[in-house]
């Protein structure tokens, strides 16, 4: 298939998927040069779209996602090694969460201290000896 169809197929733009294949995420198993130079997409192209936008969705970078390929073709790590990457990528999530949660807070007390300004200056200056998220 074309790039335009496997586009379509894959939601990600032609452009991203000319990225992948540069990167080495697609192989020759994915895309093969016709006579005419085009790409020719394989059907298992994709997939490999699909479990690449897959773990994109939980955080991985490209390293990351070029080494998780890299194992998902060789098979190589065992079942207690995915184990032990899926609980990293999990404590680095809730690190990132917590990182969030904090930002939410201290943004929520500027809008209410900005809010009170307006409406309540005397709750304003208030607010100011109380601790604020930093």
């Amino acid at each position: 298939m074309k790039i335009q169809e496997l586009a379509n197929k894959t939601g990600l733009t032609a452009y991203t998927i000319r990225f992948y294949e540069k990167e080495g995420l697609l192989d020759s198993r994915h895309v093969r040069r016709g006579e005419n130079n085009y790409r020719n997409y394989s059907d298992e192209a994709i997939e490999r779209l699909k479990l690449v936008k897959k773990f994109q969705r939980v955080g991985c970078s490209l390293a990351e996602l070029k080494e998780i390929l890299t194992d998902h073709d060789t098979n190589m790590r065992t079942n207690f090694e995915v184990i032990e990457w899926i609980q990293q990528k999990i404590s680095e999530i809730e690190r990132k969460k917590d990182e969030l949660n904090q930002m939410l807070g201290t943004l929520n007390w500027m809008l209410d201290y900005r809010m009170a300004l307006m409406n309540d200056p005397q709750k304003a200056n208030s607010m100011l000896t109380v601790r604020h998220p930093e």
